[in-house]
């Protein structure tokens, strides 16, 4: 990140974005790392929401010089796809300056990137799990050999790659994705259900006296049983798949339509309001497997990386 780099030495025309960026490093011998009480639940914080935005003009996306070398922005509404190592950087940034001017959250769903357009969006896949984040780049780095995203706290948590560098796969989510709807991965359909198998032939109609012998040998129907309802306890026991949590029940709603409709039956989607927020969740699975074989649905059809969690 520019405004954490050691080196600040940036072409002319990004002088005065460098000097910003220096004023506001931290002391060198401040290290970096979580907070010692990080807040709870933090696997729940949906993922960046891609929205077209139009780049910053001038310092953040002009060309800049770091550690002897000169690295170019992108220009346009360009596609990126890379793989290589992501870190992550936390306490030491949190609440400065990113190299776009915004404040950096160490808990927000944001990274940096070298030379992606400032602001940009972006898929992260880790490869040695499955896990998927969406972040927002607004941040200037990494620029360490090998890494090609610097993560917030919260995205590499929900990649699982707090332990430290880990290889990645990026790809860069374009504005053209964005309006046509594509902004998730382009997903293969689920097999439809297997055609029920073909009705036996119709066997003509018995003669008269031998329907009347019929009938009367046939012993009467027993009155079908209603099913006993099932408790509320029962409907909703088992693992689920938290899609998202949101303290906007509206926006709830909209995640909750969106994976009625992306889902097919038998899927469930419901809205349980806890701790003061929405969440949406796809269940119940009787297992924690099936509910990880669910997952991978979900991740290909919604772009979502979902969280399995159990319900007594």
């Amino acid at each position: 990140m520019m405004s954490r780099r050691s080196a600040c030495t940036f072409t002319l025309a990004a002088l005065a974005l460098v000097l910003a960026g220096c004023a506001s490093r931290p002391p060198a011998s401040e290290r970096d790392g979580p907070e010692a009480r990080p807040p709870p639940h933090l696997e729940r914080v949906p993922d960046a929401v891609p929205r077209v935005e139009a780049p910053r003009s001038g310092g953040p996306n002009k060309p800049y010089e770091v550690m002897g070398q000169t690295h170019v922005p992108l220009v346009g509404d360009v596609a990126l796809a890379e793989t290589g190592l992501a870190s992550w950087y936390g306490r030491k940034y949190h609440g400065r300056p990113t190299s776009s001017g915004e404040i950096y959250d160490m808990y927000a769903m944001t990274a940096a990137h070298r030379t992606m357009p400032l602001p940009s969006y972006a898929r992260v896949r880790n490869p040695a799990n499955g896990r998927e984040v969406v972040v927002r780049v607004n941040d200037r780095g990494p620029f360490a050999a090998g890494r090609v995203i610097d993560l917030s706290y919260t995205a590499a948590l929900k990649l699982g790659v707090l332990a430290g560098v880990a290889p990645v796969e990026v790809r860069r989510i374009t504005n053209a994705e964005i309006r046509a709807g594509l902004a998730a991965p382009a997903a293969p359909m689920i097999a439809p259900p297997a055609p029920p198998p073909p009705a036996s032939p119709t066997p003509p109609p018995p003669a008269p006296a031998a329907a009347a012998a019929l009938a009367m040998a046939q012993p009467e129907a027993a009155p079908a049983s209603k099913p006993a309802e099932p408790t509320v306890e029962a409907a909703t026991a088992g693992w689920w798949l938290q899609l998202g949590a949101f303290r906007d029940r509206d926006n709830a709603l909209q995640l909750q339509q969106r994976a009625r409709q992306a889902l097919p039956p038998p899927a469930r989607v419901e809205l349980f309001d806890e701790d003061g927020l929405a969440r949406v969740q796809l269940g119940p699975h009787a297992t924690r497997e099936l509910a990880l074989q669910a997952a991978e649905r979900v991740r290909a059809l919604l772009g979502i990386a979902a969280l399995p969690l159990a319900r007594p």
